[in-house]
Formats: structure tokens, sequence, C-alpha cells
């Protein structure tokens, strides 16, 4: 039989190697598997895309965060977790992506099944992001190759006719970077406005823009359809035909709850479809089996962030080490 590991994380995002991070001070042996690169799901934000918080309340590990402005950007993020991997020197499998996870002995046992390996260990903590799980528009010509669904860099839509969909953060962030090198951009919006979580200094100049006339926005307004050459909007006013290059659909990310359900773990019956877990341990109703991060709120995924949700590492560790010693 494998040897078995005290803890496998599944994910390495910056809580995950929190959580490797408190395993390895606690003298667990323990794995961290990651599908794609190091902290992945920071590798697809924009490129220019600048942190809400500042340096200080990302760090990890006790390793200092310095950035040339209070608030970091991607490029000094991702330099960050590289150097907090290589100075713990974690146990990280990367490009591995987790194809099942079974349990057995009530919770004391899980077998972990990768294309390259099966692991089995103690016990699991699921600290997955969401970025590469885009909502659908779910509507005739979404697939075509002018819509996206993620977004890099504003120089490719030079010159070009950008219907932006979406009022949170990155549908503004898109609609301002695209604008402000040269495209022709308009909105469109479910909501009555600019939603009130757009960061502070960001949202007067959203609006700005549009009341100018600069960025041509349509509220209460859905996209019907998708043709290669316009986009057909259904406005309060009526429908209305827009002639289009590019569709930049910022209409956010989801968990991923089918790989939850089949890991056993319940839902509650609510509107974000928030994941059962005891917030105090953070243990799911499968014994053994943790939650971490953003992972924790269901659909409601502006709840956790890095800077409160990095004590998850903690609570989790505590409760192993804790369990362990009952069982002794």
């Amino acid at each position: 039989m494998q040897d078995t590991y005290d803890l496998i994380i599944i994910g390495a995002g910056p809580i995950g190697l929190a959580c490797g991070i408190e395993a390895q001070k606690a003298g667990l042996r323990y794995l961290i598997i990651e599908k794609g690169c190091l902290v992945n799901s920071l590798y697809h934000y924009p490129l220019n895309m600048t942190f809400f918080s500042t340096s200080d309340r990302l760090e990890i590990g006790g390793v200092p965060f310095v950035s040339h402005q209070p608030k970091p950007n991607r490029a000094e993020a991702l330099e960050y977790f590289r150097r907090v991997a290589t100075s713990w020197e974690l146990n990280v499998h990367l490009y591995e992506e987790v194809l099942s996870v079974t349990h057995a002995d009530n919770g004391n046992h899980h077998t972990v099944t990768t294309p390259k390996a099966q692991y089995n260990t103690k016990a699991l903590i699921l600290s997955l992001g969401f970025y590469d799980r885009p909502y659908l528009l779910n509507v005739p010509g979404e697939d075509l190759p002018k819509v996206k669904h993620y977004y890099d860099e504003p120089h490719p839509y030079f010159a070009q006719k950008i219907v932006v969909v979406g009022a949170a953060n990155s549908a503004v962030d898109v609609a301002l970077e695209t604008w402000r090198k040269g495209a022709e951009v308009t909105m469109v919006i479910r909501e009555n406005g600019i939603r009130d979580s757009v960061k502070y200094w960001v949202k007067p100049d959203i609006e700005n823009r549009i009341q100018e006339g600069s960025i041509k926005a349509y509220f209460h307004s859905t996209v019907k359809a998708i043709t290669p050459d316009a986009v057909q909007i259904i406005t309060p006013e009526g429908e209305v035909l827009v002639e289009n290059d590019f569709v930049l659909a910022m209409t956010g990310y989801e968990p991923p709850f089918a790989f939850m359900r089949d890991m056993g773990i319940a839902f509650q019956d609510d509107t974000f479809h928030t994941p059962v877990y005891n917030e105090e341990t953070m243990e799911t109703n499968v014994p053994g089996l943790y939650l971490a991060g953003v992972v924790c709120g269901g659909l409601k995924t502006n709840k956790w962030f890095i800077e409160n949700s990095r004590v998850h590492a903690e609570m989790i560790i505590t409760h192993l080490q804790k369990t362990k010693k009952a069982a002794q």
C-alpha cells in the first residue's frame, strides 16, 4: 500500500499555500495538488489588475510583501507567491488535475486520484478558486470567436467596437481600459446602475464617462443574440441592434459545484448555495474534509478574500492536531 499523507490540499492559490505553510509548521506530512500553475487564478487575472488590498494584508507565512505602491498589481503578486513557495520549500505538484476523491474508514482515509498518481491521505483541504468557470450568457452566437469571457489587456481592442456585459469591478475596469486605449465601448447592464461594490476610486470615473456620453450604457438591459457584426440588446425602450467587433462578457464565475458534490459535500438551501461546514473548524459534513478560502462562500464569491480567509489555514491545522491528540 502507498504511503499515507497526513494532509492533502487541493488548490495552490494563496490560501492553499497558507494551509501548506501551517501544515509544515505543525510537522505534518502534506502535499498541495494544483491543476494549473502556482496561484493559477491570480495568473489569469487581467495583466494590469491592481488588488483592492494593501500588500501587507495579502502576506502569508511571515514573508514580507513589498510593492511599489500601497496596492500591489498582478505581476507583484505572482512574484510574491513564487517567493513564498520557494522560501518555505512547499511540497507542491503543479499541472496535476484531481480527477476524483473517495472516502473510507469514517473519514480517516481518503484517496485522491490524478492522471499521474493515486494518493492516500488522512485529511483533505479543498481550497479552490473559480476563475475558470465563467457564467455563460446562454444566447445565440455566444460561441463566436469574437465573444470573450476573459480579459487580458486593452491593446487588441484599439479602434474596435466593444460591448462589455456586466456592472461589477471586472466589467468597469474593462470598459474604462479599452475606452482609454481607443475602443468604442458600449455597456450592457441588467441593473439600474453601476454596482455599489465597484472600487470606490473607480466608480465615479465610469459614471462620469457614461454621463458625458464617452461610454454608452444600456441599463435594465440584456443581450438577446450575437452575430458576427452586431449585438442584439433588449432594453426597456425595445430591442436595439449595436454594430460590434468584440463582446467581453464580464459576467462572473461560479464555484466547482459538481466536483464538490462528487466529493460528498452538502449544500445549504439558500440563495448562494453555500456549502455545509463548521465555521469554527472549517470541516464539512464529510469527516476529514475541510474548506478554505473563497470556496466557502458558494455563489457569494465576494465574501472571502485572501486577507479575511488566511485564518482558515490556522483553524484547520489546529483542529487536525486536536483530533489527532484525542485519538491517541
